[in-house]
Order: C-alpha cells, then sequence, then structure tokens
C-alpha cells in the first residue's frame, strides 16, 4: 500500500460509507445497519496497523503527509512559506493512541447503535461523519486544519443529540452548541492570533519559534509576556469548556442524559478528551513556561472538579446522572496531572485520558443495554437487576471497579500515577484530592449495587440478559480496561517520546 495516502485514508475512510449510504433506501434498515458498522472497520485497521507497526520499531513519522493548500498572499519582504496554511496529516505517539482509542469506540458504538429505534440512515451518515472529525482532530498538522476538523465534530453532534435524544434532546443539542461555539470562537481567535503574528500555523513550527530565542526574531510582529498569558488563558478556556472544567460544565450533563447512549459513548469516551488533548498538545506545548507558573492553578481546578463530580454523582438518582458527574470527577485527575507538571503526572493524565475514555464507554455501553430492556435509568426504580440480568450486572460492577481504580485494572494505573507526580510537587493540594478518590467508590458502589442487588421495585419477568452482539464489545472494552492494568507499558512506550519531548520544553 501506498503510505503516501496512509493517513488520509485513516482519516477519511468512514467517508465511503456515507457515501454508499447516500445510495441505500431508507427503508432497507438491515442493509443500513451494516453499512453504517463495516464503514468504521477500515479506519480501525489502518490505526491497528500503525500501532502494531510502531510497537514494532517502525517510524511513523514516515507516515506525515505535506500538500499545498492555502496562499495569502506573497510578500517579497517575507519567506515563501509565510502566511501559507498546508493540508498536514501527521502522527506521534500520544495522537496514535488517541487515534487507536477513537476508532475502537466508533466502532463499539455503532454496535451499540443497534438501539437507535428511527431513521437509521440520516443517523449513521451524521455518526461516520463524526467520526472523520474526531479521527482528523487527532492526526492534524497544523492548527487550521485542527480547527476545521474540531468544527466538523459540533455539526453532527448536534443534530445526533436534537434528533436521535430523549426527552429534552432539543434543550441540551442546543447548550451543547452554545458552549462549544463559545469555546471554537476563542480557539479561533488564538489560531488568528497566532497565525498573524508567527505567519505560520504549523504546530511543530511554532513550538520551535516559542521555544527558541533565536527563532522568535523571526516573527512577523513580537508576542509579549502578557500577550503569552493571555493566550494560554485563551486555550485553558476554550478546552476548558470541552474537558469540561467546572464552572464551564453544565452542557454535558444534559448531554450525558439526553443523547443516545451510543453518541454518549463517543462523547465521553472521545470528544471530551478533545478538551485533554488540546491542552496538552498547544497549552503545553506551546507555552511550557507560562504553563508551569500556573500549575498550581490547575491543579486546584483539578481537585475542584475532582470532588464536585464525586459529590454530587452520590446524590444522584438517575444512574446516567450518576455516569455524568463521574465523567467530571474523573476529568479533575487529567488536571491533577498536568498541574503536577513532572513525568509522572503528565503520563498519569495522558493514562486516565485513555483510560476514562474505555470505561465510560463501557458503562454507557451497559446503560444503553439497561435501557432497552427496562426503559428507564432511575436508581430508585430498578434493583435486583442481578437475578433478572446476570451477566449484565456482572459487566456493571466491572465497569465500577475500573472507575473506582481496582487494582489490576487501568483506572488504578492513571490515578496512582497522577497523584504520584502531584504528591512529589504538592502534597496539601493532592491529599485534599485523594477525597475525591474515596468518593469515587462511595457513589458507584452505591449506585451500582444498589441496581444490581438492591430491593427490586419491578417485575422482570420476559427480561432477557445481554446478547451475544452486546456481550463482544463489552467482552473487548473489559479486556483492553484489564490490559492497561496489567500491561500499563503497552501505552507507556507509545507515549515516552512524546513526554521526553515535553519535560525537555519545561527545562526538565
Amino acid at each position: 500500500m501506498d503510505q503516501t495516502y496512509f493517513l488520509s485514508l485513516l482519516v477519511f475512510s468512514p467517508l465511503l460509507g456515507i457515501i454508499a449510504l447516500a445510495f441505500i433506501s431508507k427503508t432497507q434498515e438491515r442493509m443500513i445497519k451494516l453499512i453504517g458498522f463495516l464503514a468504521t472497520l477500515p479506519s480501525l485497521f489502518f490505526a491497528l496497523l500503525a500501532f502494531v507497526q510502531y510497537l514494532s520499531g517502525y517510524d511513523i513519522s514516515g507516515l506525515s503527509e505535506k500538500r499545498e493548500w492555502i496562499h495569502f498572499g506573497k510578500f517579497a519582504f517575507l519567506n515563501e512559506n509565510t502566511f501559507t496554511v498546508a493540508y498536514e496529516l501527521g502522527i506521534d505517539g500520544f495522537s496514535l493512541v488517541m487515534i487507536v482509542l477513537t476508532t475502537i469506540l466508533a466502532t463499539f458504538a455503532a454496535v451499540a447503535s443497534i438501539h437507535i429505534k428511527k431513521e437509521w440512515k440520516g443517523y449513521f451518515m451524521l455518526f461516520l461523519l463524526l467520526e472523520i472529525g474526531m479521527i482528523g482532530v487527532f492526526a492534524a498538522e497544523n492548527l487550521v486544519l485542527f480547527f476545521i476538523f474540531f468544527e466538523i465534530t459540533l455539526i453532527p453532534m448536534f443534530f445526533l443529540i436534537g434528533k436521535w435524544g430523549y426527552f429534552e434532546k432539543e434543550k441540551a443539542a442546543y447548550s451543547y452548541l452554545i458552549y462549544n461555539g463559545i469555546g471554537s470562537a476563542i480557539l479561533l481567535l488564538v489560531i488568528l492570533i497566532l497565525f498573524a503574528r508567527t505567519g505560520t500555523a504549523n504546530i511543530a513550527l511554532l513550538k520551535e519559534i516559542f521555544n527558541d530565542p533565536a527563532a522568535q526574531a523571526q516573527m512577523i510582529a513580537p508576542i509579549s509576556d502578557d500577550l503569552r498569558y493571555g493566550l494560554l488563558i485563551a486555550l485553558l478556556v476554550a478546552f476548558g469548556v470541552k474537558l469540561p472544567i467546572v464552572p464551564l460544565h453544565s452542557w454535558m450533563l444534559r448531554v450525558h442524559v439526553q443523547a443516545p447512549p451510543s453518541i454518549v459513548m463517543l462523547h465521553s469516551g472521545v470528544l471530551l478528551k478533545i478538551g485533554a488533548f488540546g491542552l496538552i498538545r498547544f497549552g503545553l506545548g506551546l507555552f511550557p513556561e507560562e504553563f508551569r507558573d500556573l500549575a498550581t492553578f490547575i491543579a486546584i481546578l483539578g481537585v475542584v472538579n475532582l470532588l464536585y463530580g464525586a459529590f454530587l454523582a452520590f446524590i444522584q438518582n438517575d444512574f446516567k446522572m450518576v455516569l455524568a458527574y463521574s465523567s467530571i470527577s474523573h476529568m479533575g485527575i487529567v488536571l491533577i496531572g498536568l498541574g503536577a507538571l513532572n513525568e509522572a503526572g503528565i503520563q498519569g493524565a495522558i493514562f486516565q485520558v485513555v483510560s476514562h475514555g474505555l470505561i465510560s464507554a463501557l458503562l454507557f455501553f451497559l446503560v444503553s443495554v439497561l435501557y432497552e430492556r427496562v426503559h428507564t435509568t432511575m436508581i430508585d426504580k430498578l434493583g435486583g437487576l442481578a437475578k433478572a440480568m446476570p451477566l449484565t450486572a456482572g459487566f456493571l460492577l466491572a465497569g465500577a471497579m475500573a472507575s473506582l481504580g481496582l487494582p489490576g485494572m487501568s483506572g488504578f494505573v492513571s490515578e496512582f500515577t497522577a497523584f504520584l507526580g502531584l504528591f512529589a510537587v504538592n502534597p496539601v493540594v493532592a491529599a485534599i484530592g485523594t477525597l475525591g478518590i474515596i468518593m469515587t467508590a462511595v457513589y458507584l458502589l452505591r449506585a451500582v449495587l444498589t441496581v444490581t442487588y438492591g430491593n427490586a421495585h419491578r417485575d422482570y419477568t420476559g427480561v432477557i440478559d445481554i446478547r451475544l452482539v452486546e456481550a463482544l464489545p463489552v467482552l473487548l472494552l473489559v479486556a483492553l480496561i484489564v490490559l492497561i492494568g496489567v500491561y500499563p507499558n503497552i501505552l507507556a512506550e507509545p507515549l515516552q517520546a512524546t513526554l521526553e519531548t515535553m519535560i525537555n520544553g519545561l527545562g526538565g
């Protein structure tokens, strides 16, 4: 295969599914479901192929693509590449891990989409467009292309929530659009300032300019220290909406409750992680010194997220709300790791991004199975589910154990490493944050054990347990969670080069 177009094929292969669906009658539901699922497989194949090649020693930088795209004019006194935006795709260990996570969860979410009840054709066309945007975000090598893919994710998500969601779906969709639209506007402003001042949108070149005093002299216009801090804070807000950071989180709660579970799998598993990816790749990557000055503040924000989400999850009656607040809480661990600003902390933050992506997707997949059978997720209307659905109950308990950080599962590795990094530099803030870990065990075990082994509040006659087509993705997700927990080096090895670059940028 010609590797010149490898990444383009990886990013845009779901487009083949969209084209195929365009020629299928909307009444052919079985064919639409099959195409929708199969269209996610090429990207998964390419991502896993790249990952296996990377682990075997292949230099994935050779997969990069660069082609002329947009020229904003030629100026005699400037380099010919100034104010030029190229079509640039590339991957490193970090982005490769995120692409593998995205493609795995997209395939599993396509399986979970069997619970969608109407208009399959439109649903899967939007679903595949969303996958293109998600993969493209992690493969983009310049800020303009990153922003375009970032915006591509907003459009299908708005319609997927607003059309296929639950009772208050329109309110959730508009809340999603408004909050993320504001975050996008702030991000666009940062990109425009960087492009105007430096003449480039290439991420690698921007890092060189900002971290090399000699290269800074080649800027179109200087960027003062105050402006650098302003740009970093703007990035913190823009990606903080996506993560989300408290108090920019209320829209996410509505999405988690009102969107169809298959879409929430992608939202909690991938789209929230774009916020973490952006903070690491651009906030920490472009402004390491300024990030260091804000590190304690970021760690405190992480503790606030962790405690706020954990305490509010404890008092929720809707199982989906428990998981929504749990996502807020667990994203706090990402901020805690970044606030530590050492190798252990940053590695823990990235591990948490991947771990929570798998765990949240598992739990929301099980929510879709549960809701399909009993048509409610209210904890006080459930109970005794283990008798009617023993396998589902067992998987729920496994997901809860992973989320609360049981040793041998991915959640333990990420939480332990992130807190290890913070205890090394700020033990007081880290000690306060450990209360959130304790609360995680409390609210998750309360919710799961009440649903599975509590007093039954309804008749489960005729309720069937998880089917084979549903159990396969669940088993694979559990296997990946255990694999990372038992053999964390499968993630640590691809991330090592990225971590070394970041630590060097910080002067470590």
